[in-house]
């Protein structure tokens, strides 16, 4: 069975940094392209960082405007994809979401090209 779990996130206070953690299964996902988006309340759900596989250990790596710099995004095995999160904001807080789809294609921000998804995990930025 293919699947992703999460695991990581909770409650932390504004300024401060938590990490996520991908870790997929059912098949080898090394040259997929594997990504996190997260969804507020009442807000649609959006692009924060994906990397895409460009050769043999090497990805390319895309983050939304929001959180570069203080995002990092990193594919830790071929089957583990982490985030880590610095300098958090109250905007920051959400549901986090882990994706996978297949390598081709355009548009890494684009949900709807993703067919694997996480269970979701809460990440709460309190001030």
């Amino acid at each position: 069975q293919v699947q992703l779990v999460q695991s990581g996130g909770g409650l932390v206070q504004a300024g401060g940094s938590l990490r996520l953690s991908c870790a997929a299964s059912g098949r080898s996902f090394s040259n997929s392209t594997m990504g996190w988006f997260r969804q507020a309340p009442g807000k649609e759900r959006e692009f924060v960082a994906a990397t895409k596989w460009i050769g043999i250990n090497r990805y390319y790596a895309e983050y939304a405007d929001s959180v570069k710099v203080r995002f990092t995004i990193s594919r830790d095995t071929e089957n583990t994809l982490s985030l880590q999160m610095n300098s958090l904001k109250l905007e920051d807080t959400g549901v986090y979401y882990c994706a996978a789809r297949p390598a081709s294609g355009l548009g890494l921000g684009r949900a709807g090209s993703y067919n694997i998804w996480g269970q979701g995990t809460q990440i709460t930025v309190s001030s």
